[in-house]
């Protein structure tokens, strides 16, 4: 399995189910670039760049194809992963995912605002995480559970260093916008109807609304939908025993995805057919 985090997360958010999935599968779960302990250049943030990166990373470790499992900015990852690479993806599972939808928190919104790199760091005032550490550390020794607000407060805690709070907003301006997110895999939705899809989500998610998850549901033939009651934008977090439960029983039951590069285009092509121009194209009229 590929674990690919979400928007200012790590491979981190996965501490609670990789030891319940790595009981019966290869798990790999890495920080991709801009986030968590990965390099923070000043160059491509977009989710083709960070697909291309994921492809070089399962190259590297020798790995030909995986299951590939994306929450929130990681499903937008996913996506591309699997429409740039399908030979390298044998499942698809979105999780909380982007991409799927105009809608996204208002906090976002705020964030993809031009020019609010500059109040950031009054947002994100460095001297913050060692106070907030404490409190998450308060509640654990009295064993108090709120899983959510503490993958909350690590993606808030990371955006108090520079360089972490540059590679977000670079991140963030390649998929949001103040009206919503940017981009959208609605239009390329049919091609994952060959690969075998699971889309688990929160019905509490108040990050991306739960009608996201309806709207993939349909528009994905044969995919399988998992709505998690009473969790929300994190359930791989709030409940790790039941997510990992799920996804091993999606990959039990399914065949892995087996569509040949030729089979591919085909499909691309039987789709567009109605959009591309037919007969010859005619020549520009020169002025006399």
């Amino acid at each position: 399995m590929l674990l690919v985090h979400g928007i200012a997360g790590s491979s981190r958010t996965w501490e609670q189910v990789f030891p319940l999935l790595a009981r019966s599968h290869t798990v790999v779960a890495p920080d991709l670039t801009g986030h968590g302990e990965s390099a923070k250049p000043s160059s491509d943030y977009s989710l083709g760049a960070q697909a291309s990166g994921l492809r070089d990373l399962l190259t590297i470790l020798e790995i030909e194809r995986a299951t590939v499992v994306g929450q929130s900015f990681g499903g937008g990852v996913a996506m591309q992963l699997a429409y740039q690479y399908p030979e390298h993806c044998e499942r698809l599972v979105l999780v909380g995912s982007g991409g799927l939808g105009r809608e996204v928190s208002w906090l976002l919104r705020l964030l993809a605002v031009p020019g609010v790199e500059l109040v950031l760091p009054v947002i994100f005032p460095p001297f913050v995480p060692k106070w907030g550490d404490k409190v998450v550390e308060f509640l654990e020794r009295r064993n108090i559970r709120w899983p959510r607000g503490v993958e909350m407060w690590r993606a808030y805690s990371s955006l108090t260093t520079q360089e972490n709070r540059n590679a977000f907003v670079r991140t963030v301006r390649g998929v949001i916008d103040p009206g919503g997110q940017s981009v959208s895999a609605i239009d390329r939705l049919y091609l994952a109807a060959r690969m075998p899809t699971l889309i688990i989500w929160g019905d509490q998610d108040r990050i991306i609304p739960v009608s996201h998850a309806y709207a993939a549901h349909e528009a994905i033939e044969g995919s399988r939908l998992e709505i998690m009651e009473g969790a929300g934008h994190f359930p791989h977090v709030e409940e790790p025993v039941r997510f990992a439960e799920v996804l091993t029983e999606f990959i039990r039951s399914t065949k892995p995805n087996s569509l040949a590069p030729d089979e591919l285009r085909k499909l691309m092509l039987d789709h567009d057919a109605p959009r591309r121009p037919v007969g010859p194209t005619p020549a520009p009229s020169l002025p006399e």
